[in-house]
């Protein structure tokens, strides 16, 4: 087999972000080369030593399911990827694999947001990229087994349901597992034709957003039963981030107006109550949803997201000052932790789950910007990862950024987002229109209806 070196530009780390290298044609190529690299080397990790399985665990080379039976998951969320960038070959062995062996009648629950944003987004996007109707058929079938989390007293989903029974649990969920549905189920209803999934997914979102305080925001845990909220934490993070997300791009992908007017209330109530203004870079608290009182300085690898969707609202200027954060967490600890504390400068948590918010957030600002400082900082992190994160069969997580231990584990979402992200980065913009597509939080690529 071919061996792929880096190309000798990855061994030129930058000090500073306030110099911004200006990148040539071949250099962007040989970028997108070396991650290409990575994504073959990973996916011929999970052919030899995990074909058929959910993920392979990249140190002990050993298959790995979600659930008793395996959900394809890499091989789902690789294969938009694959297309994209241009990887017929591979594309063509994931559709082999999910069309002889994806099933999803089985006597199993299943975490329904999860699955939404990887499954039910990657075979709609399949389906869009292919034109191939058993991508549909299959999105159809899922979508259906899902739908009985919605039979709630406030419409607000269950976490947790069984594809088989239709069996649901688990009342106590959070914003962004209730809100985090719409681009999915609303684009289930275009492709279908059946508008009960769009209503089902819409009902969910706006429950949440009526629900907000009186100072505009959410917290961070409220019951499905009762609608009453049972965590008053209010933040960006993890239970809450995609949930913002989506109130834009559900405007963006179907034109409608309510999701507009939500985001601007939220993002409105966030920049007042939650920014906070560093030497570093600027970041967002996390703080009480009721009375805007500051409850901590936490911030981390998935509070970088948010740098991107301001972008893409067309709030540059804000957007730049928070990825200037976002890129100080990823250079101040070797690698971005997973929660740092931005005030004491303190790590929270250590670890790098193969996270792609912060090259997400580059891409979204490279593509609004055109400033080549942000393929620098795309630059430095893609040579982290390719680098720190290389195992036996693909790419580790990083148990702790200060040692660099490597943990045995990567995540399908490295093959969907993270080297997604990092290769759009760098290749031509053509290769992905902004105009056309919506992409979810999984960064599958959903077509906006012309």
């Amino acid at each position: 087999m071919k061996r792929h070196f880096l190309p000798a530009i990855f061994f030129i780390l930058f000090c500073s972000i306030g110099h911004a290298q200006t990148f040539t044609a071949q250099q962007k190529n040989e970028m997108c080369d070396s991650i290409k690299a990575a994504l073959q080397f990973a996916w011929n990790g999970y052919k030899k030593y995990a074909w058929g399985a959910d993920e392979v665990t990249p140190i002990t080379k050993e298959p790995q399911n979600w659930y008793l039976q395996s959900l394809l998951m890499t091989p789902m969320d690789a294969f938009d990827t694959f297309i994209l960038l241009g990887m017929n070959d591979e594309a063509k062995e994931a559709k082999r694999l999910i069309f002889s062996r994806l099933d999803f009648q089985f006597d199993q629950s299943v975490q329904v947001f999860e699955i939404t944003i990887r499954l039910l987004a990657a075979l709609q996007s399949a389906y869009e990229l292919s034109g191939d109707k058993e991508f549909l058929k299959l999105a159809e079938d899922l979508g259906n087994r899902l739908m009985p989390a919605f039979n709630s007293p406030t419409g607000m989903p269950y976490r947790f349901v069984n594809l088989q029974t239709g069996k649901t649990s688990d009342s106590l969920s959070n914003p962004a597992e209730i809100g985090t549905l719409m681009l999915e189920f609303g684009k289930l209803s275009q492709l279908t034709g059946n508008t009960l999934y769009y209503t089902a997914a819409k009902r969910a979102a706006m429950e949440v957003f009526e629900s907000r305080s009186k100072i505009g925001l959410l917290g961070s845990g409220i019951d499905v039963n009762t609608g009453e909220w049972m965590d008053s934490d209010s933040h960006i993070s993890g239970g809450i981030d995609s949930y913002y997300e989506y109130l834009y791009k559900a405007w963006l992908l179907f034109g409608d107006e309510d999701f507009k007017y939500a985001w601007d209330i939220e993002s409105a109530a966030i920049k007042k109550y939650l920014l906070r203004k560093e030497n570093s870079g600027w970041y967002f608290a996390h703080v009480n949803m009721i009375t805007g009182t500051e409850t901590g300085s936490y911030y981390g690898a998935l509070d970088a997201f948010f740098a991107g969707t301001l972008a893409l609202s067309g709030d540059v200027a804000t957007a730049e000052k928070v990825q200037e954060g976002n890129y100080y967490m990823w250079t101040h600890f070797k690698m971005e932790p997973e929660v740092f504390d931005f005030r004491q400068d303190t790590i929270v948590y250590p670890s790098y789950p193969l996270r792609p918010e912060n090259l997400e957030s580059c891409f979204y600002l490279y593509r609004f910007t055109h400033d080549d400082l942000y393929l620098q900082m795309g630059q430095r992190m893609v040579s982290d990862i390719l680098t720190h994160c290389r195992a036996g069969a693909g790419y580790a997580a990083i148990k702790d950024v200060t040692t660099m231990e490597q943990e045995d584990d990567m995540e399908s979402y490295f093959f969907a987002e993270t080297l997604k992200y990092a290769y759009l980065l760098f290749a031509p913009e053509e290769t992905i229109d902004l105009s056309k597509i919506v992409f979810n939080t999984e960064a599958h690529p959903l077509r906006i209806k012309q």
